[in-house]
């Protein structure tokens, strides 16, 4: 398990970001928090202007932490600020420390949230699930879960993230310290896309019956700053935040009773948890999105409302078995392809960008941070459909230097231009500008070492040796291609 040293940390909250189980996470505590602390809870001053007086610590949960070792392997302090230690040795030292860091507030208002460290000051809403060590789906869930989970209703397609997520008797997905947090479902493999588009069309019902309540309301005998506070709401009803300050001022007011009898306020009241606007997230894998419930989400998409679509790619079917998918690449080996696939990769992304409406982005954590959390923060303000495309390595893939490296096997695969970064935003057509940004530079690693980094490539030249080399050779320049459309669609 990962040992933090105290005095290499530089503060970046980057082992947080990528942890798959959110058992690492950095507390910020104030004066009296560092006073009642244990005294193994050891603590830095936090840097930044005007913070002289608080003080940071990363603290890992030694009972939930799965050993994987991502966090040690990105943490870009000289010498690593985290080293792996036997686990004995770490659940003596930190059982207690951990117990005492769940007692200190969260302190997210301090930094910018749409940051990588300003987001992990945040709560996660998704910990301690029950994924694989490494796994790169869930450090992406758990960040939106960081980001926008006190109003997240996720409708979430049978696969790995139905286990994961909510293996019965329990559920990996939690509420805060006032009971908030994400709403969940798990809708049938084929038919996500309809159910998530369902709880929107719903929820979208109910807050314009809403809106015409209030409205009736502010018509009534009311005092002018509820009166006020029902205006700002109408005004930003369709904003996730300023809803929620709005929403605050409403029920602030409301709490003195006087207005029990005035209609319509007691049916406002009542209808109060719809004031702040729900985030709609669509969640699935790449069997889900690009093959049995690709007609929903083509319809959801074309549908034109403000839905976020996000599919962990994994590029194989792997709550089933590892089988191929439309997005598996060609040469790769799995179910069905045991000889390798022979076609390409489905390109999900395009097809979507082709309504020219419907905001895209690939995205890969390990690649690059700041691109999946602005892809991210840019989808869900996005007022329309979206779709987030994000490259999740799997225990499936053999990665040979194991699961504990699977955010590095990201930055490698975009390296070598087997996986692209980029994102389609239509609000710039209305700046006159590309609506196309490619993320990704030209490739700068050889694609056929990233391919034999991986067993389900590398297995094809052990079986069939006699076909590896120009299959190897296609799926090379099927990516190329792919690439370079790309940088043209940038170029425009």
């Amino acid at each position: 398990l990962p040992e933090w040293q105290i005095e290499k940390c530089i503060q970046c909250g980057q082992c947080s970001y990528v942890c798959p189980h959110a058992t690492i996470r950095p507390f910020i505590l104030d004066e009296e928090e560092v006073r009642n602390a244990p005294e193994s809870f050891e603590t830095k001053k936090f840097a930044g202007k005007g913070f002289e007086h608080l003080n940071w610590r990363i603290q890992i949960s030694p009972l939930d932490c799965t050993g994987c070792g991502n966090c040690a392997d990105i943490c870009p302090a000289k010498g690593k600020a985290l080293i792996m230690k036997p686990a004995e040795e770490q659940i003596k030292a930190q059982a207690e420390n951990w117990e005492y860091a769940m007692t200190v507030k969260y302190k997210g208002a301090l930094l910018d949230p749409k940051t990588v460290k300003g987001s992990q000051l945040l709560q996660p809403h998704l910990e301690f699930n029950g994924a694989c060590p490494g796994c790169g789906e869930t450090p992406y869930i758990k960040l939106l879960t960081q980001l926008f989970g006190e109003r997240m209703m996720i409708a979430n397609a049978t696969g790995c993230s139905s286990i994961w997520g909510a293996s019965a008797p329990s559920i990996a997905y939690c509420t805060n310290s006032d009971g908030k947090g994400p709403a969940w479902a798990n809708s049938l493999f084929e038919d996500n896309a309809e159910y998530g588009y369902g709880m929107y069309l719903g929820v979208r019902q109910i807050r314009e019956r809403l809106a015409a309540l209030i409205r009736q309301a502010m018509m009534a005998d009311i005092s002018d700053r509820l009166r006020e506070a029902f205006a700002q709401w109408l005004e930003k009803k369709d904003d996730g935040e300023g809803s929620r300050a709005a929403a605050k001022a409403i029920l602030a007011e409301l709490d003195t009773n006087l207005y029990s009898s005035v209609h319509p306020i007691p049916e406002i009241i009542r209808l109060k948890d719809f004031l702040v606007k729900r985030s709609f997230w669509i969640i699935g894998g790449d069997g889900w999105a690009y093959d049995i419930g690709f007609g929903g989400l083509d319809h959801v998409l074309a549908m034109g409302d403000d839905v976020n679509v996000f599919v962990m790619d994994t590029e194989i079917y792997s709550n089933t078995g590892g089988q191929a998918s439309k997005s598996t690449p060609s040469a790769a080996v799995a179910k069905f392809a045991a000889a390798g696939k022979k076609t390409g990769k489905k390109d999900l992304g395009m097809m979507a960008m082709s309504y020219g409406y419907v905001y895209v982005a690939q995205i890969a954590m390990g690649a690059n941070m700041n691109q999946t959390i602005k892809a991210i923060a840019e989808a869900e303000s996005y007022k329309g459909p979206s779709l987030i495309i994000a490259y999740s390595p799997c225990i499936s893939h053999g990665i040979k230097t194991g699961m504990g490296t699977s955010m590095l096997q990201e930055k490698r695969a975009v390296e070598a231009g087997y996986w692209q970064l980029y994102r389609y935003n239509p609000m710039l057509k209305k700046e006159g500008k590309n609506p196309f940004i490619l993320d990704s530079k030209p490739p700068s690693q050889s694609y056929k070492e990233f391919l034999e980094s991986e067993i389900r490539y590398s297995s094809l030249k052990t079986v069939f040796p006699a076909i590896a080399g120009e299959a190897y050779n296609i799926a090379e320049k099927h990516a190329m291609e792919r690439y370079e459309r790309y940088k043209k669609l940038a170029d425009v």
